[in-house]
Formats: C-alpha cells, structure tokens, sequence
C-alpha cells in the first residue's frame, strides 16, 4: 500500500491512530469479552450430549431435537458480520453489552422452555444474540491493544475459541452428571444466566466506548443479501440429518449467486464513496487478510463435526456416559488452551510459519488417534489415544490464536467489526460443513456393517484431508511471506516504491 493511503487509514494500516493511549484497565476488560466469549461458543456443542434427554423429556421428534443445535449456530452465522458493522459504526460496548443480556435472557427461556417448539424458538433467539456478541470481542482487543500486547490478547482469544469448542462435551457431561433427573439438560442453559449477569456487570464499569467516526449509517442493502447468501448456503446443511442437502441442493447455487451480488454491491458503494457493510479491499489490500479467512475455514470444516462423532462412537458404540465420553477428547482442549496461551507471544516472531507448526500437529494428533482406534483393543483404544489427542490439542492451539492474530492485526480499527465478523462468519459456514460432513459420513459407514470403529476412523481420515488442505494454503502464505522478506532485504527502495510488493510485505 502506498504511503498516501495508509495515511488516510485505509485498509493495511493496522489501526495505528495517532495518539493512542493504553486503557489501564484493558486487561481486566478482556477478561469480561473472553467470558462471554467462551459461553457463547460452548453454547454450540455443549447442547449434544444432552440431546437424546432433551428429546425424551419433551417428547419430540429427530428433527426437531435436531434444531436445538442447528438452529443455534445457524442464528449466530447469520449476525456476525453485520453484528460487526454496527459495533464499527455505534458503539462496540453498548452493543456487546445489550447482546450479552439478551443472551442470558434467552439462556433462561431455554432452560424453561415447556416444549420443544417454544426451546427451538428460545435458542435461535440465543444464537442471534451470540452472533451480535462474538465479532465485538475481537474488535474490542483491536480497539484496546497494539503492538505485542495484542498478540497476547489474541492469544488467550485463540485459547477460548480452541477450548470453548472442544470441552462442549466435557462440560456438559459435568452438568447433567451432577444435575441427575429428567430436568437435569435444563442447567446446560440455566448455568449462563449467574456468570453472563456478572459479566455485564462487569462490562459496563470496565469495557472502553468506541470513538465514533460519523459512519453510523448501515447498508441495508448489503445486510439482506449477505443474510440471504449465508442463509441459503448454511440450510441444507443445517437440515442435513433429514435429507435436506438432497431435496435443498439448489440453495447452494442461488446462495453463491447471492454472493456474488453482494460482493458487486459492495464494490460500487465503495466507487461511490460510501460506507459498505463488508469493505472488499480488506481480502484485496490488508496483508494476510485472505489467507487467514481461508485457513481458518478450512480448518474449522475438518475440526467441527470430529467432537460430535467422538460423542457418537464413545456413548453409543462403546457405552460411554456422557461424563466419561467427555473426559476421552479432554486431553485435546487441554493441549489446545496451553498452547494457545503460548503462540500468542511467539507469533510477532514466527508469524505463519506458527500455524504450519500447529497444523502439523493437529494431522499428526488426529492422525495418530486413528490408528490407535483402529488397531488397539477397543477397551483401552480411547485412553491409549489420549496423548495423540493432547499433541493435536497442541497443534489446534498454534492454528485458531495465530491465524487470528495474523489476519485481524493489519485490519484498521475503524473496521474491526465487520472484519471479525466476516472471519468468524467463515469460520461458522466452516463448522456447519463439518458438522453436517462429518456425522454423514459416520452413518454412512455405520449402515454398511454396524462397525463404529470403522465407522469412526473413516470419518477422522476425511477430517485430516481438511486439515491437509488449510495446511497447503498455510505453507503457500509462509512461502509467499519469506520471498517478501528477502526481496526487501535486496532491494528495499524497490519494494517501498511497488504498491503491490509493499502490500505482500
């Protein structure tokens, strides 16, 4: 990018304002998003193990029990990037706080929803309020951290994004062990409610306003095609379990048409000199951007659905409770939240080279898994596997915190919203195709000989190709970064003079 631009704050320039003066109380505040954070991603998986309860005790059908998860991550996919506009144009507190109270409202209506119809409409309202919530946080680090300190923020960020999705199970098995009865899956929900109240509390003493830059209007326009894009991408998928990629095919064309529309929408708002919802130049001109939305995508789709077939093989082909199939995948978000805390000091050293590092671990963790579940005794497989999960777990913690760190690191502040959004938006379509892939396949496998072992591994092998695949664009990205490096280093006027070469630097 050329020097006149990053004046102007454009795209690429980090969000480096003049002036900037450190919050004495950025920590603290931090620690009040994380919270929030990590309830709302546990919401996600946490659901799972209580199904078959929820089902019994309501007395609902597959399908709609179904729903309770679905609808969910549907709901918060939906808000995100338009969540982060807002926060970019009002206020990222008043909205992170007024999506935090909804969602310890609608915790509550869960936890004492009568049927399942008024649950299934309870955590969709839930969902919606997560999504409002998820892309302030990450916009709220930008806002308050620069330099190393928001790499470390990034960090315990990562850690909460890695460990909130893999101890959904865990945690929920705790619950419901300890909450026994037929109202028991009703704290899965309720325990939102003491935490989420503090943390407004909280929230509102500690968490700094956003300064506004007179961009308060909203692309209306914009809004309804992104929705209606996700949306018809993200339905099938969601009704996956009842034959909808099937019946709904024709959704995913008419989704990446819908796509495309807003994409040339956005484009001519920004010719124009108006605000867009989604600003097209952060995937052309902010460094690393592109990448990190594909990699983390990538990842997500191989990483997602693995916890809810292990959930599968451990309770109904070797009989686990659901406390004890938890405590299996443990090892994996303890290995997660130890190196995440980690990477997010080490990557302003190693930068992408941190995320090859991690994503070979994780194909070697999950790959190593498959061959002890395939090949040991089926009693001792899953705790033979434990230190395969624990060096996956190590490897997820060096992708989710760096990745994030090194594609939100460059985005202005001004635009922190919609671009968190945007990222975690990619990230949720990500979880939605594993979520819906993964589980497929694993019945698939189940119809043909009723061998959960087969069954399970199948599936962790169609993990690793994801995997496989975010680790190419990684290396790719690592590789472009080094031959900038050393173009630089050879001809550093040269460089400074190309827009293009400065922007790959």
């Amino acid at each position: 990018m050329t020097a006149s631009a990053s004046a102007a704050g454009g795209p690429g320039t980090g969000g480096q304002e003049p002036g900037y003066e450190p919050d004495p109380r950025r920590w603290r505040a931090l620690w009040v998003t994380l919270v929030a954070g990590f309830m709302s991603l546990l919401d996600v998986t946490i659901v799972a193990v209580a199904l078959p309860t929820v089902q019994h005790d309501l007395h609902a059908t597959p399908a709609q029990v179904q729903w309770v998860v679905s609808g969910y991550a549907l709901a918060f996919a939906l808000a995100l990037v338009t969540a982060g506009r807002l926060g970019d144009a009002l206020d990222r507190r008043r909205i992170f706080l007024l999506a935090l109270s909804g969602f310890v409202v609608f915790s509550a209506a869960c936890g004492a929803a009568p049927d399942i119809t008024l649950l299934v409409v309870a955590r969709l309202a839930q969902g919606l309020a997560a999504g409002f919530m998820a892309p302030q946080n990450s916009a709220l680090i930008q806002q308050m951290f620069r330099g190393a300190e928001r790499g470390r923020a990034f960090g315990f960020f990562g850690a909460t994004v890695g460990v909130s999705s893999a101890a959904g199970p865990l945690t929920g098995g705790l619950i419901l062990a300890l909450a026994s009865g037929a109202d028991g899956w009703r704290w899965i929900f309720y325990v939102n409610v003491p935490i989420g109240i503090l943390a407004v509390l909280l929230g509102r003493r500690l968490l700094p306003r956003t300064r506004r830059s007179g961009r308060g209007r909203v692309d209306l326009p914009g809004v309804a095609l992104l929705g209606l894009g996700v949306l018809a991408l993200m339905y099938p998928l969601v009704q996956a379990d009842s034959g909808g990629i099937g019946r709904l095919w024709w959704l995913f064309p008419a989704g990446a048409a819908l796509l495309a529309v807003f994409v040339q929408w956005q484009r001519r708002l920004v010719a124009r000199g108006a605000q867009p919802l989604l600003d097209p130049r952060l995937f052309t001109t902010v460094r690393g951007y592109a990448v990190g939305a594909g990699v983390g995508t990538l990842y997500f789709i191989g990483f997602s659905g693995v916890w809810l077939v292990f959930a599968l093989f451990y309770q109904h082909g070797l009989g686990f409770s659901p406390l004890r199939s938890g405590l299996a995948v443990t090892p994996f978000a303890l290995g997660s939240a130890s190196a995440a805390l980690v990477s997010g000091r080490l990557v302003d050293r190693f930068g992408r080279l941190l995320t090859v590092f991690g994503l070979t671990g994780v194909i070697a963790g999950l790959g190593g898994t498959a061959l002890l579940l395939l090949l040991a005794p089926l009693d001792v497989a899953p705790w033979l596997a434990a230190p395969a999960l624990f060096l996956g777990g190590v490897g997820g913690g060096f992708v989710v915190s760096p990745n994030i760190t090194m594609t939100l690191r460059d985005v202005p502040v001004r635009m922190a919203g919609a671009a968190g959004g945007a990222l975690q938006t990619g990230q949720r379509l990500g979880a939605a195709v594993g979520t819906a892939a993964l589980p497929g396949l694993f019945y698939l496998v189940l119809s043909r000989g009723d061998d959960y072992r087969r069954a399970t591994v199948t599936v962790l092998g169609a993990s690793l190709v994801g995997m496989a695949t975010s680790l190419g664009l990684a290396v790719f990205d690592w590789r472009r970064d080094r031959r900038a490096r050393r173009r630089r280093a050879r001809c550093p006027d040269e460089v400074a003079n190309n827009p293009v070469h400065s922007r790959q630097a």
